[in-house]
């Protein structure tokens, strides 16, 4: 080898190998992981002592500690301990489940189909969901009580992703572009139903329905929370056993198939997981747009497009997310409510744009 060569290739030592990448990777998702739990637990602590009745963060950390049977830190009065267990906690862990499920579907969504601009409203699921709800409370119907319109909801969202999905098909195959192009055609329909049926409905199912679109917390319950946290769970343990074959999916769907990959079982999976999520979330919170589109992504950029910590960093990042917004909803135009989805939309709407602007400078425009 002459001196110039020499001079031309780094020192091997200078080189860092396959194990020193692994180990980076790992140090920065649990630090990451680590740091997404810590502030999850301070910001719920501070959310449920913030309202018409102030707590402090010790007593409520207090009660906490007693509820679980150990007599640790402050202990709070009576009337505290009522508005905590009967109220606050009750909207805080389904803000949680809410968050988290919106946000976990939201990064399997962007997995499948390879784009950091795809969410879960994208195929159908939020706005089928909403029909469900909308016809429901424009019918008067009750038949299931307080439950009717939740139950409706959430079914309405399942039938509307197998309808999506199974329109999609073709040759025993679903092709991306033409999930997306069924699920704006189904998102047009159930708007054009959502439109007619707010037009013919009454002043008092007029204002449910307003309310339901724009996402709240407002009616959260221990019974609420029991409901919902079967199929979040469900959803979370699923994830990580497709973390792998997203990441080798992101490859491209040829080199994932090559790699031993089945992409449309695992398509059909991914999307079941997703709409039962994202069905179970607006069932009991109404619309809240953007968290399964920020999240996911802000994640990204901070630990990179590995799905074994993109997954459960989503899980933590969107229930984070969502128990701050939902405080800032109580307390911005206090003793009134501002909509939490009027929130997340005004937070994730610019953020959407600048995602735009950003992705559509790195690949130097559209065309």
């Amino acid at each position: 080898m002459t001196l110039a060569a020499k001079q031309a290739d780094p020192l091997p030592a200078s080189r860092p190998d396959s194990t020193q990448v692994r180990r980076a990777t790992v140090l920065r998702g649990t630090v990451l992981l680590t740091v997404l739990a810590i502030a999850l637990g301070a910001v719920a602590l501070v959310a449920a002592g913030i309202g018409a009745y102030h707590i402090p963060p010790l007593e409520v950390a207090g009660s906490v500690f007693r509820g679980l049977g150990l007599d640790w830190g402050e202990a709070a009065d009576p009337l505290a301990d009522e508005v905590l267990w009967n109220v606050r906690f009750p909207r805080v862990v389904l803000a949680m489940i809410v968050g988290s499920s919106l946000a976990l579907a939201g990064a399997m969504m962007q997995g499948i189909f390879g784009n950091p601009l795809a969410e879960p409203g994208v195929i159908g699921v939020s706005s089928g969901a909403t029909v469900g709800a909308v016809l429901i409370i424009a019918l008067g119907a009750s038949a299931l009580g307080y439950w009717t319109v939740i139950v409706a909801s959430f079914l309405s969202g399942m039938v509307t992703t197998v309808l999506v999905y199974v329109l999609s098909r073709s040759g025993g195959r679903t092709e991306v572009v033409t999930l997306l192009l069924t699920g704006i055609a189904v998102n047009a329909v159930a708007g054009a139903l959502i439109g007619a049926a707010t037009y013919f409905s009454e002043d008092a199912e007029l204002r449910s329905i307003t309310n339901w679109q724009m996402g709240s917390l407002a009616a959260a319950t221990w019974f609420k929370v029991a409901a919902a946290l079967p199929l979040a769970v469900a959803g979370i343990i699923a994830a990580p056993f497709f973390a792998r074959r997203l990441d080798l999916l992101s490859l491209g769907e040829s080199p994932a198939r090559h790699l031993g990959v089945d992409v449309e079982r695992m398509r059909q999976a991914l999307i079941v997981v997703i709409a039962m999520l994202t069905s179970s979330a607006v069932a009991f919170a109404g619309i809240i747009s953007f968290v399964g589109l920020v999240v996911p992504h802000m994640v990204r950029m901070i630990a990179g497009p590995g799905h074994r910590v993109l997954l459960p960093a989503s899980v933590l990042g969107g229930a984070l997310v969502l128990v701050a917004a939902d405080l800032v909803a109580r307390v911005a135009a206090a003793p009134q409510e501002v909509p939490l989805g009027i929130i997340t939309a005004l937070v994730g709407g610019p953020f959407f744009f600048w995602l735009l602007y950003r992705t559509r400078a790195r690949q130097g425009g559209w065309a």
